[in-house]
């Protein structure tokens, strides 16, 4: 038996401007049926391909610590420093710079409610797990 993520949950201050910003960053929609307005207190957006799903949560209290948990993207297209400037321009800040010589690494950037987010280059790809044995 095991459980599968129905979707994350962010707390948000404002979660229709929330879902917004990360409808724009991920190119992700909302749902046409029920869509998010800006007076609903929950906002949700989904992956276009039905796989994944943000939910915000409007809450009275602003963020106060660094995140336990964050978003690591990769652009689909493009260069880490074209989405950086693209994600800027949607109303995200950068934080610190974690490039290396070889082009890899990260950028840490924040939203618009200062909830920290990572920028990896395209071409960043996950050590495979080992076989089984």
């Amino acid at each position: 038996m095991a459980s599968r993520i129905s979707h994350t949950s962010f707390d948000a201050l404002n979660s229709y401007a929330q879902s917004r910003f990360w409808g724009e960053v991920l190119g992700w929609v909302e749902n046409p049926d029920d869509p998010n307005l800006p007076e609903h207190e929950e906002c949700m957006i989904h992956a276009p391909d039905g796989s994944a799903r943000l939910l915000f949560i409007q809450v009275p209290d602003a963020k106060q610590l660094k995140n336990r948990v964050h978003l690591d993207t990769q652009p689909t297209d493009g260069t880490r420093e074209e989405e950086m400037e693209r994600v800027i321009t949607l109303g995200a800040s950068f934080v610190a710079d974690f490039r290396n010589d070889t082009g890899g690494g990260w950028v840490v950037m924040v939203d618009p409610e200062g909830n920290e987010f990572c920028i990896l280059s395209r071409d960043w790809h996950p050590t495979p797990f080992p076989p089984r044995v």
